[in-house]
């Protein structure tokens, strides 16, 4: 199994051949297709720890801003998302969308000052429970608990994962987590909760100190640059559940922020997002509840035919981890997608 250290390097090389070569230039009418959603999550100033494992979540103000600038530069309009159905289904010049996942209060402390200046409009996907304070950020929980630790238990008969340094906890995590994100998520739920216990902290915490209450996000729905999407209640791999169950999540969320913040919510976001996470079921049932877009994790720009699947758009993460000029031309030119989804434009099955 390649490291996340080895493919973030495999990645960044690649990224460096393409700009070095040309490929970006000479691919990119191609490949840009009609236009792009960009994804972020966090926005912070600080540098990384040693051991930070969701660094790929994190970008910093200044790069948010060089990201707007190599946006304006490539010829990108910045449309919000209800422009989308209509944009893929004219010709016209690129345009580029920003989402935020989750509904982080840094979005407000560090991104929002960037976006307003440069006259950004931008969408926000809100988790009901992380907004109530109570919703349960798993993957920071469990970031936090391998930090604190010196030996992680992967599963009973199986000797603890050593976890002293920050190599051996970056290795530590990655097992547990991809050991974790394989299985039912009750069980993952329950496995990151009993590691919270071993570390001497109680799981559920975590979105009171990171995330926008409600209050807070009434005031930044002041500013007519931001759309609020739904993010579900709970933030669950909806794929992993029941269709009643994935049904009422999606409901709920959506429910709970149309009269928290007094406003129609028309846009969606599937937690986690990748094809274990959202499928053509889920992807009906956004079309179901009368949605007029639900995006995804999956990678790539936007192409005509989207226009005919729009409750299966993809995204392209904006990664923490490849926060450089040579990254962000390589993501925008559309070109490493193109090898991705092997050449094909639509990915929505």
């Amino acid at each position: 199994m390649v490291s996340s250290r080895t493919r973030h390097s495999l990645f960044e090389a690649g990224f460096r051949a393409a700009a070095a070569t040309g490929a970006n230039r000479w691919l990119a009418p191609l490949a840009r297709g009609r236009g792009v959603i960009l994804t972020f999550h966090h926005v912070v100033p600080e540098p990384p720890a040693a051991f930070a494992p969701n660094r790929l979540l994190a970008i910093t103000p200044d790069f948010l801003d060089a990201t707007l600038r190599e946006l304006a530069a490539a010829g990108f309009d910045l449309v919000g998302l209800d422009a989308v159905p209509q944009r893929l289904a004219e010709p016209g010049p690129p345009f580029a969308v920003l989402t935020f996942d989750d509904g982080y209060r840094d979005n407000l402390v560090h991104a929002a000052p960037v976006l307003r200046r440069h006259g950004a409009p931008w969408t926000l996907f809100v988790t009901g429970d992380f907004a109530d304070q109570r919703g349960r950020l798993w993957w920071v929980e469990l970031e936090r608990a391998v930090a604190r630790l010196d030996r992680v238990p992967l599963r009973p008969g199986l000797p603890d994962l050593p976890a002293r340094s920050p190599a051996e906890k970056t290795r530590a995590f990655e097992t547990v987590y991809r050991t974790l994100r394989a299985g039912p998520e009750a069980r993952l739920l329950d496995a990151v909760a009993e590691l919270c216990g071993r570390a001497g902290f109680a799981p559920g915490g975590v979105a009171a100190e990171l995330c926008l209450t409600w209050a807070e996000l009434r005031d930044l729905g002041r500013d007519p640059a931001v759309t609020f999407g739904a993010h579900t209640r709970s933030h669950p791999m909806l794929a992993k559940h029941g269709r009643d169950t994935a049904a009422r999540e999606v409901a709920e969320g959506r429910d709970r922020l149309a009269a928290e913040l007094a406003r129609p919510v028309r846009h969606l976001s599937y937690p986690v997002g990748d094809p274990g996470s959202a499928g053509a079921r889920e992807f009906a049932l956004a079309r179901e509840m009368g949605f007029a877009t639900g995006v995804t994790t999956r990678p790539g720009h936007l192409f005509a035919g989207h226009a005919d699947h729009l409750h299966a758009l993809p995204r392209v993460s904006v990664n923490g981890c490849h926060q450089n000029r040579a990254a962000l031309r390589g993501l925008l030119s559309g070109v490493p997608f193109l090898a991705w989804n092997r050449g094909r434009r639509l990915h929505v099955a």
